[in-house]
Formats: structure tokens, C-alpha cells, sequence
């Protein structure tokens, strides 16, 4: 399995067991992952899309607050090369302000692991 793959299940099986632990939060959020592209819908006027580029090693994010953005795997983090931000970090600030409270995706920083 590619670090983009691994990226990906992980942050999809994360999304989605949140409104197991916030059960008003099941009405608001939406997670669809089908092995290439993963969707986020946070309320009806919010979505994230974040697709796989496993030949460039690079995850694509689209979002609606702070635009498009293509991540490289750097030292075991996903970085965006503009502005050196990371793609993780960049969804809990967002989510968080979306859902009113703070997110921890930890089960992501996984991504501190070597990778072929």
C-alpha cells in the first residue's frame, strides 16, 4: 500500500467514526471514500475533496475555505510547497472552526514513519 493510500483510509475511517463520538454531529457530516477520491461535506454548503496522486506521491485537496492545494510527502509529512503548510494540520484548523470544537486527527500522524 502506497503512503497515499495509507494517508487516505486512515483519514476516511477517522472521518467517519466522529459522528459515533458526536451524535449531533451525524446530520451535519458527510464522508464518502471510494479508494481514489475522498469527500467531506461538513453541513450542506462546505465540501472537501482531497484526491490521490500515488505516481507523483502527492495528495490533492480541494477546499472550500482555503482553496486548492497539492501536498508532497516531505520527511514523513504531507507539505504544501507554497507556503511549507501541513495538509493535517490544515484540516483540523478547518474542521474545527467549521464544527465548533477541536479536532485531533491523531491517528493520522502516522505519516512520521518511513515510506518507500
Amino acid at each position: 500500500m502506497t503512503v497515499c493510500s495509507e494517508t487516505l483510509d486512515t483519514l476516511s475511517e477517522s472521518l467517519e467514526e466522529l459522528p459515533d463520538f458526536l451524535p449531533d454531529l451525524s446530520e451535519h457530516f458527510d464522508v464518502e471514500y471510494n479508494g481514489e477520491v475522498l469527500t467531506l461535506r461538513v453541513d450542506e454548503s462546505h465540501t472537501y475533496v482531497v484526491n490521490r496522486q500515488t505516481p507523483n506521491q502527492q495528495l490533492w485537496l480541494s477546499s472550500p475555505i482555503s482553496g486548492p492545494k497539492r501536498y508532497d510527502f516531505v520527511e514523513g509529512h504531507w507539505i504544501y510547497s507554497h507556503d511549507n503548510s501541513n495538509f493535517i494540520d490544515l484540516l483540523e484548523s478547518e474542521l474545527s472552526g467549521l464544527l465548533s470544537f477541536e479536532l485531533e486527527l491523531n491517528t493520522l500522524r502516522h505519516s512520521l514513519l518511513p515510506y518507500s
